[in-house]
């Protein structure tokens, strides 16, 4: 599931910015808004629901 905080990853092959990860600010009517941070520059770019995937973040491990 995609929520504000989130790390996702562009997969539209036709977008420019396929395959960058970026952090979701925002979700509203399947529209959502990431946030891009590189080096001196930051940018916020709206793609729809379906044109992101979920990047898997490591975790803490269980148990300690």
């Amino acid at each position: 599931m995609i929520l504000p905080g989130a790390t996702v990853r562009i997969k539209n092959p036709t977008d420019t910015y396929y395959r960058y990860e970026g952090l979701v600010q925002r979700l509203s009517d399947g529209k959502v808004a990431v946030l891009f941070e590189g080096g001196n520059w930051d940018k916020l770019v709206t793609f729809r629901l379906s044109e992101l995937e979920l990047v898997e973040t490591a975790g803490r491990k269980k148990g300690k």
